[in-house]
C-alpha cells in the first residue's frame, strides 16, 4: 500500500468522522456555528456518504483522480471557511451556514466525480502490460 493510498484512505476515513460528530452532535455544533440542527444532520449524511464512496473506491480509482479531488475539495474547503470567518467578523450570523452549506455539498460532488471516473486497469502478475498496449 503506498503513502497515497494511506492518504486517500484517511481523508475518507476523516470525513466519517466528522460525519458522525455532525450528526451526533448537530444541536451544540449549530448553536457553536449559528447554523440550524437540521443542517448539521444533512451535511453530516453528505459526509458520510462521501467519506464512504472514498473508502469504497480507493483501490477501484487511480491515486491521481484522488489527489485532484482531494486538492479541489479542500481548496474549496479553505475558501469556505476564510469567506465564514469574514462574514462572521463582519457581524453577519451567515458564516456558519455557508461554511456547512459546503459540507453538504462538496463531499457529495467528491463522491460523484470519484465513482464517474475510470477505473483503474489492472495488469495481471508478472504482466508487464504490455497486453494492454496490444
Amino acid at each position: 500500500m503506498t503513502r497515497q493510498t494511506v492518504g486517500a484512505l484517511a481523508d475518507g476515513a476523516f470525513k466519517v468522522l466528522l460525519a458522525v460528530v455532525c450528526i451526533a452532535g448537530a444541536a451544540p455544533l449549530g448553536r457553536l456555528l449559528g447554523t440550524a440542527a437540521w443542517l448539521m444532520v444533512v451535511a453530516g449524511l453528505a459526509m458520510l456518504i462521501g467519506g464512504s464512496v472514498e473508502l469504497g473506491y480507493s483501490r477501484s480509482r487511480s491515486m491521481r483522480t484522488y489527489t485532484q479531488l482531494m486538492i479541489v475539495y479542500d481548496s474549496g474547503w479553505v475558501l469556505t471557511a476564510l469567506t465564514g470567518l469574514l462574514l462572521a467578523r463582519q457581524g453577519s450570523s451567515a458564516g456558519g451556514e455557508v461554511w456547512m452549506g459546503y459540507q453538504t455539498a462538496a463531499p457529495l460532488a467528491f463522491a460523484a466525480l470519484l465513482v464517474a471516473a475510470a477505473p483503474v486497469r489492472r495488469t495481471p502478475p508478472g504482466d508487464s502490460g504490455a497486453a494492454l498496449r496490444a
